[in-house]
């Protein structure tokens, strides 16, 4: 099975949801697995769209203090809406992150009569530097958030403070070609199939070839 690529503004139509991670979806003609926290829900925006007229509407029966409470509890629901769903986005990425470091990378580190250093450095890249920052990033942001008042959040200070550490991540994405193409020459011998899905099940990951997992920190940053 392959991961579902897609680029910022695709639809994708989601057909099975009953994992909170990976979600099957169609894209144009092709039907797989894709992360779900990299999309944004169009029946939520319709909703709060919905919401927002509806609340136009009553402003003619309603007294001008009630309508501006109303606007206020609605732009409070839409800002906490998005920081939660920052929060879980990072979150479920971390545990991405964290599975393809210790259930492909420490694995391979095991195996020196199949793996050269030089090989995990081109399949690999610098994705343990990747989830280094990652982790450090989310944990200031579990700081900055607040559980009560999600709305009342301030963590635009955390990307503005780790802007410049985002750089890390053209480094991976400039490698990637190459690291498919290892991947490739590998898949085409069945003890590296094997191995590989053999990490995968002890790990206890989705069902995506590692070729999919190595794309997320790519379609990350673009998000």
């Amino acid at each position: 099975d392959q991961e579902l690529g897609f680029k910022a503004g695709d639809v994708i139509q989601v057909l099975e949801a009953s994992n909170k991670d990976w979600w099957w979806g169609r894209n144009e003609d092709k039907e797989a697995w894709f992360p779900a926290s990299f999309v944004r829900l169009r029946v939520n925006q319709e909703e709060l769209s919905e919401n927002s007229s509806s609340t136009q509407g009553e402003e003619q029966e309603e007294d001008a203090g009630k309508n501006r409470h109303k606007h206020l509890e609605s732009k409070h629901q839409m800002r906490t809406n998005v920081i939660q769903e920052i929060m879980n986005t990072e979150r479920v990425y971390i545990k991405h992150l964290k599975d393809i470091c210790e259930g492909y990378i420490r694995q391979c580190r095991k195996h020196t009569g199949m793996f050269t250093v030089a090989q995990l450095a081109t399949i690999f890249g610098n994705i343990e530097d990747i989830y280094k920052f990652q982790r450090k990033f989310l944990k200031d942001l579990e700081k900055q958030y607040n559980k009560e008042e999600p709305h009342l959040s301030e963590i635009g200070s955390c990307f503005l403070q780790h802007q410049e550490g985002f750089a890390i991540y053209s480094e991976y994405c400039n490698n990637h070609p190459g690291a498919c193409a290892e991947l490739s020459n590998l898949m085409k011998q069945g003890r590296y199939r094997h191995f590989f899905e053999a990490c995968r099940l002890l790990q206890q990951m989705i069902d995506i070839a590692i070729d999919g997992f190595l794309l997320t920190p790519v379609q990350k940053i673009c998000k």
